[in-house]
């Protein structure tokens, strides 16, 4: 049987990718249908349809501005 290995030995560590979609990356897929459906579909109550739109619209420049800051790119290293 083979001694454990030691990082100082000179070895290298190997790790692996995460296989599948990256999904922080694919939530302004569902962004984009969501906003013309709350304008649609809440035609007749307008101040809840302008509230809800920009709550919305201002929670998805939320999430892009943390997915380009330095913050999120602290927590995936």
């Amino acid at each position: 049987m083979a001694p454990p290995s030691n990082p100082s030995s000179g070895e290298v560590a190997v790790t692996r990718q995460k296989k599948g979609p990256p999904f922080k990356f694919l939530v302004p897929l569902m962004y984009a249908p969501i906003l013309p459906l709350i304008r649609i579909g809440l035609r007749k109550n307008p101040v809840l349809r302008d509230r809800l739109f920009v709550g919305v619209l201002a929670g998805g420049f939320l999430h892009g501005s943390y997915l380009v800051t330095d913050l999120y790119d602290i927590e995936s290293k």
